[in-house]
């Protein structure tokens, strides 16, 4: 047992590595509780961002309850394994990371603010797991879009270490790269939480406060 989690914790290499499929997983049209397109095309207004925060249930339903956020999905990225499927990710063996896309109006809500809302709502210190679940696909990782979106996240990160450095945390532990390829989970594991209102959800935060370079308070409570 000790062995398995051991390895559940460590990314693959390309050789340990599942080899995954050709064909995407297919999902519904609709989000279920926003009523947008799950995939696409959005409106040319619309910026997309992506986060690891955790079991994605809870984190979708975080996000799809703001006011400027047009589309959710949950889905794997940062691995290795092409289309995945969400029993080869609980393996440890694709490398993905279960992650939410979100595609929001900036004229409503800001990525300073979506930012806020994630530093807040999980542990960033915690490495490959997030409260009791633990391997791979529980790590914290923001994956940007744009040079705008890096720089940002980048700051944040600054000024939410000082935070919980505050709170007696240590390091910051969350990944920030440069979106790799999004695959959509299962539709089963879509909007999961409003289909199961009694559902799993891990997420907590630590208590301290990520402010915005523009703001002495909390944007997240600005958000909500």
């Amino acid at each position: 047992m000790v062995f398995g989690l051991f390895t559940k914790t460590k990314l693959p290499t390309k050789d340990e590595a599942l080899p995954g499929r050709d064909v995407a997983l297919r999902v519904a049209e609709k989000h279920v509780v926003l009523g947008s397109s799950l995939a696409g095309p959005f409106p040319a207004e619309m910026e997309t961002a992506m986060f690891g925060m955790g079991c994605f249930w809870g984190v979708e339903r975080l996000f799809w309850q703001l006011d400027g956020v047009f589309s959710t999905a949950v889905g794997y990225a940062g691995g290795l394994t092409p289309n995945p499927i969400y029993s080869e990710v609980c393996t440890g063996k694709t490398g993905h990371n279960e992650v939410v896309r979100l595609v929001f109006d900036p004229a409503q809500i800001s990525y300073e603010k979506l930012l806020s809302l994630f530093w807040e709502q999980h542990d960033p210190t915690q490495g490959m797991q997030q409260g009791p679940d633990r391997g791979t696909q529980y790590r914290s990782g923001i994956y940007v879009y744009s040079d705008t979106q890096m720089a940002l996240a980048q700051a944040s990160k600054t000024r939410f270490q000082t935070a919980l450095n505050d709170k007696g945390f240590g390091a910051i532990t969350t990944e920030i790269v440069e979106a790799p390829t999004f695959y959509f989970a299962e539709d089963e594991h879509q909007q999961y939480l409003h289909k199961n209102p009694g559902g799993y959800c891990s997420m907590r935060g630590t208590g301290a406060v990520c402010v915005t370079s523009s703001s002495s308070g909390s944007s997240a409570e600005a958000a909500l």
